[in-house]
């Protein structure tokens, strides 16, 4: 009798994938992805094993047409448990048994049944024959890794989870060439410019630029120092440079050198905000000439690879190359890569194995969340400690997340051997320094407003959207009063800062209020800046805002901090306390708060106050209490959320091109691309604010049979015009007070 792997549509069986030829490949290609942090025998042991419950007559007899369910994941998993105790045998059981469902907790039942639980369930039957066609070897060592006392069971779990990721990349990939070969199709993937070919196209981009002035010496200086370093064997670095040093290219140009001398594979960008992302991708592109469409892999929700830019081939491909990050340069969002380190599912984990061997950039890296601080920065070492990775926290406010031997300096479970790539922050930051900081005092909101009337151009950031609204109104009435508010959506915001800039530009009255969305590298340039109270790293990125182009003197460009004495504009308690920590530095450190070290100073004190909280689900402790038989897979990624969305989505309206793609949902069977489309177009809105729009009967759900409520769409005042009473050009979206519509609101 044949065993096959998968079956076509052939009758006579004879285009079926004989199951040993599928084993034996995906074992060749677990083993080579396996062998970059060198555990190949492993991960060749993963492939043979993973499909070995089709050696049962029952999962043939489905491959034939019955109609019934069989499980030919678990014995895989049983075998490897049993030929390899002690410790491998157990990885590799998660990983099989989870190779189609997801990783599954040990013990503890989920959304998936335990590993605990499936390995003592009964399970079909195999064929003597597997014995002969699977040789598997007599034992498999131990990982030869660098093993990190207090937190042994998290770095098994981290490489159970990439040996997972180097089974399912395996099997997807074999899988798909199989059926590509049956229908005579050919597949794209990977591949793309050599680093070498790169680093010469950036090298030619930045032969380009003048050192013509004094800033643009330094950059010149910066960027040679940093790619000097590049020598350095793989590890943790800073790269601390202040705004407008030029730090995008000088890393990129660093990344590149890095991985060259040291064989590395990849660079991978981890930014923040989606809008950076796009940013720097296009950064990229255009720094590497001819070959940046080709070299750089945007990877973020707001991607669309249906716009019209990319021909069917390249969209194709651009989609395969982004479920395992198979590309040169990896452009992604923090909440991609961190949520991917602590995933189950099989299609968030596949790209993992290829951030071994990578250079990871941690852009504006003071911006992970202090909730899930201390297992963030656990994964970042473990990378760099086992998994030949060099990770870069790149930002001008250096977060203080460095473990040494001196206690009261010490990060605990933090970066150890960090070295710095810049020469000399604390003189770069004098050579840039651009603005005067000082601390005005509690204002009333008489005093704000007179605050803004007294400069002609002028930024204002304020906490919440609520104070943004009742200061913009406030002063509607005046020259160039504009209004920045995630209650609009992104379309709408752009087109607001087209109008800034170009206020700006002919020094026209500008005088803007906004949250701070604004502060997330959005490219205005302010002689005057005021900023409610908050954390001292977002004071300095509201910084980077004014005097962003170095045309006036420090003591002519101003930011002025100040208080709210409304208590209806006090921020969330854990802004209060960042904005408390933030006074408390500013009382030894008033004349240079935005030094470097200042800016250690806040965050060694910030996270001294937050030391319980940094973990805050205990994630850590409930890795290493659940030890090997029990770690926890499933609860880990339900629980590190790098962003707790309670919030709901309106679409709006807001032009032709939204109308044209909610438009194109009553006709779609799948809304991949209509709801990346669709992604500019919409405004967070919190529950309480969505259930009273719901109330009011001023939004309705499009097409709820097929999409449900993922497309919830405010509706028109009158048929083709925005509801103005709710969705203001000045003020974006109202939910507070969505009571009136006219009868002609009633149809979308």
């Amino acid at each position: 009798m044949s065993f096959y792997a998968h079956s076509t549509t052939a009758g006579d069986e004879h285009d079926w994938q004989i199951l040993v030829d599928h084993l034996e490949t995906v074992a060749r290609l677990a083993s080579e992805r396996a062998g970059r942090f060198g555990m190949a025998e492993t991960g060749r042991v993963a492939g043979l094993l993973h499909d070995l419950g089709k050696y049962s007559a029952d999962f043939q007899q489905r491959l034939q047409g019955a109609q019934k369910r069989v499980d030919h994941s678990t014995a895989g998993a049983i075998v490897a448990r049993e030929r390899f105790p002690g410790g491998v045998g157990d990885l590799l059981a998660y990983a099989i048994a989870g190779h189609h469902a997801g990783l599954a907790n040990g013990r503890d039942n989920g959304e998936r049944t335990s590993l605990t639980q499936r390995l003592q369930a009964e399970v079909p039957a195999l064929a003597d024959v597997w014995k002969q066609e699977v040789e598997l070897p007599d034992d498999l060592a131990s990982p030869s890794f660098s093993l990190c006392r207090d937190r042994a069971f998290f770095q098994y779990a981290f490489l159970t989870r990439m040996l997972f990721s180097c089974l399912v990349d395996a099997d997807y990939l074999e899988t798909e060439a199989f059926y590509a070969r049956v229908a005579g199709e050919p597949v794209s993937r990977g591949g793309g410019p050599e680093l070498a070919t790169l680093r010469d196209a950036l090298n030619a981009h930045l032969e380009t630029f003048r050192a013509d002035s004094d800033v643009n010496r330094l950059r010149r200086e910066i960027l040679e120092h940093v790619r000097q370093q590049a020598i350095l064997t793989p590890g943790r670095f800073t790269l601390t440079v202040p705004t407008g040093g030029g730090k995008t290219l000088s890393s990129l140009a660093f990344a590149l050198d890095h991985a060259l001398t040291h064989g590395m594979d990849r660079v991978i960008y981890v930014i923040p905000f989606t809008s950076i992302v796009e940013q720097n991708a296009a950064v990229f592109r255009r720094a590497l000439g001819l070959y940046g469409e080709a070299a750089v892999l945007e990877h973020h929700s707001a991607f669309d690879i249906n716009d019209g830019h990319f021909d069917r081939d390249s969209r194709d491909k651009l989609k395969r190359d982004s479920e395992n990050w198979d590309a040169p340069i990896v452009v992604t969002t923090a909440v991609q890569f961190f949520e991917s380190l602590f995933a189950a599912k099989t299609s968030r984990c596949r790209k993992l194995h290829n951030i071994a061997r990578s250079v990871v950039i941690l852009d504006e890296a003071q911006t992970m969340p202090l909730s899930l601080l201390r297992p963030s920065v656990a994964a970042l070492d473990e990378l760099a400690r086992n998994y030949h990775a060099s990770i870069v926290l790149c930002t001008a406010t250096q977060p203080a997340l460095a473990e040494t031997d001196e206690p009261e300096r010490s990060f605990t479970g933090g970066l150890r051997d960090l070295r710095e790539l810049a020469l000399e922050p604390e003189r770069l930051y004098r050579q840039l320094e651009r603005v005067t900081v000082r601390h005005i005092g509690t204002l009333d909101d008489k005093a704000l407003r007179e605050e803004l009337l007294e400069v002609e151009q002028v930024l204002c950031i304020v906490n919440n959207r609520r104070h943004a609204r009742a200061l913009f109104e406030s002063i509607a009435d005046k020259p160039g009063a504009f209004h920045l508010t995630t209650a609009m959506c992104a379309v709408h915001r752009r087109q607001v800062l087209v109008r800034i800039r170009q206020a700006l530009k002919d020094g026209q009255p500008c005088r803007v209020v906004s949250t701070s969305l604004i502060e997330a590298g959005v490219d205005v340039d302010f002689p005057r800046l005021l900023r409610a109270e908050a954390g001292l790293d977002s004071i300095a990125q509201a910084a980077g805002r004014c005097n962003r182009e170095g045309r006036r003197t420090a003591v002519d460009s101003e930011v002025r901090i100040f208080a709210t004495l409304n208590e209806d504009w006090a921020p969330p308690p854990e802004l209060k306390q960042f904005a408390q920590t933030t006074r408390e530095v500013l009382h030894h450190h008033g004349d240079d708060p935005l030094s470097p070290t200042a800016i250690e100073a806040y965050f060694r004190l910030l996270y001294w106050q937050q030391d319980q909280r940094l973990d805050r689900y205990e994630l850590l402790s409930l890795i290493e209490k659940g030890r090997l038989d029990g770690l926890p897979f499933e609860t880990l990624e339900q629980k590190y959320r790098l962003i707790e969305n309670t919030q709901r989505s309106v679409i709006i309206p807001f032009d032709q091109d939204a109308r044209d793609a909610i438009n194109r949902l009553s006709w779609v069977e799948t809304a991949g691309a209509v709801a990346r489309e669709l992604q500019s177009y919409t405004v967070q809105v919190p529950q309480q604010g969505f259930r009273a729009l719901e109330q009011a009967g001023v939004i309705v759900a499009v097409e709820p049979d097929k999409f449900g409520e993922q497309f919830v769409v405010l509706l028109d005042e009158r048929p083709g015009e925005l509801n103005d009473n709710l969705y203001s050009l000045q003020a974006g979206l109202n939910w507070h007070e969505p009571d009136f519509r006219s009868a002609e609101s009633n149809l979308w």
